[in-house]
C-alpha cells in the first residue's frame, strides 16, 4: 500500500515536500516515482528514483525544482518541490514498480499506485 500525503495550497514560489509511505512489503528492491495530473491532462511522470540507491531521473519540466529521495529506514519516498507555478497545480501520485530505467515515465510500467495527494498552486 502506498499512501500520499503533504500536499496542499500555496502561492507561486513556494515549497512544499510530498511524502509516500510504503506499507506491507518492503521497498528495498523496487524503483519509486512520482506522477502527476492535471484537470482534463493525462498522467505524467515527474520523477522516479531506485530505493536502494542509483540516479534519479526527472521530467524536463521540473528539473532544478523537484528533487526526489528515498529513506530507507522509514520505508518512504519523498517529493521537495520548489519555486511552485500555477502549472503545478495538480493530484500528485506515488507509484512503485520493478526497476528504473529509461523509460521510466510510462505508466504501463508502474504496479502499484497511492490515491493521490492534491497540489495547488495559486
Amino acid at each position: 500500500q502506498l499512501v500520499e500525503s503533504g500536499g496542499g495550497s500555496v502561492q507561486t514560489g513556494g515549497s512544499l515536500t510530498l511524502s509516500c509511505e510504503a506499507s506491507g512489503y518492503t521497498t528495498r528492491h523496487y524503483c519509486m516515482g512520482w506522477f502527476r495530473q492535471a484537470p482534463g491532462k493525462e498522467r505524467e511522470g515527474v520523477a522516479a528514483i531506485s530505493y536502494d540507491g542509483g540516479i534519479p531521473y526527472y521530467a524536463d519540466s521540473v528539473k532544478g525544482r523537484f528533487t526526489i529521495s528515498t529513506d530507507s529506514a522509514k520505508n518512504t519516498v519523498y517529493l521537495q518541490i520548489d519555486s511552485l507555478k500555477p502549472e503545478d497545480t495538480a493530484v500528485y501520485y506515488c507509484a512503485q514498480g520493478p526497476a528504473c530505467g529509461s523509460r521510466w515515465y510510462r505508466l504501463g510500467n508502474w504496479d502499484y499506485w497511492g490515491q493521490g495527494t492534491q497540489v495547488t498552486v495559486s
